[in-house]
């Protein structure tokens, strides 16, 4: 099966918005949120079970976000999410949310999530069953999004 990105579609909500009628910048951490939960559960291991499962916490140690066009309030915001890198111990997730109406990026995300113990937070790492049950989302950034139907720029 060929590697892809995980796709939800969201729409901008009354409480989404800033004053200027734009998409707030904290809202898309909810959009990353809805989606990353997604992708668990299409992968098998649906959030509510992945730590039980592999007795492990994965926390973020990195967040950051670029923002590209403005989206407004009932805007249609498809959002893919696909992981670029796994390493020993922590795994690289990236979010591009796509603005439907005008086939354009609103926002690229990138997060970092590091495996440890579930008693001393000390980074472990990752297990190999849940790398295995991730990696029809692995793939890299242009990839992901020809998927996504984007236009690749340099």
């Amino acid at each position: 099966m060929e590697a892809k990105p995980f796709v939800v579609e969201e729409y901008g909500r009354w409480s989404d918005v800033d004053y200027a009628g734009i998409i707030f910048y904290g809202s898309y951490v909810r959009f990353f949120e809805i989606a990353e939960t997604e992708l668990f559960r299409a992968a098998g291991v649906p959030y509510s079970e992945v730590f039980d499962r592999f007795g492990i916490w994965l926390p973020r140690v990195h967040l950051s976000c670029d923002f590209k066009y403005p989206a407004r309030l009932d805007d249609c915001l498809r959002v893919g999410v696909y992981f670029t890198r796994f390493g020993t111990s922590s795994l690289e997730i990236r979010f591009d949310v796509l603005h439907v109406k005008a086939g354009q990026l609103a926002a690229a995300g990138r997060e970092v999530l590091v495996c440890v113990d579930r008693t001393t937070m000390r980074p472990q790492p990752l297990p190999g069953g849940l790398k295995d049950l991730l990696q029809p989302f692995l793939l890299d950034q242009d990839a992901a999004r020809r998927h996504l139907g984007l236009e690749i720029r340099r």
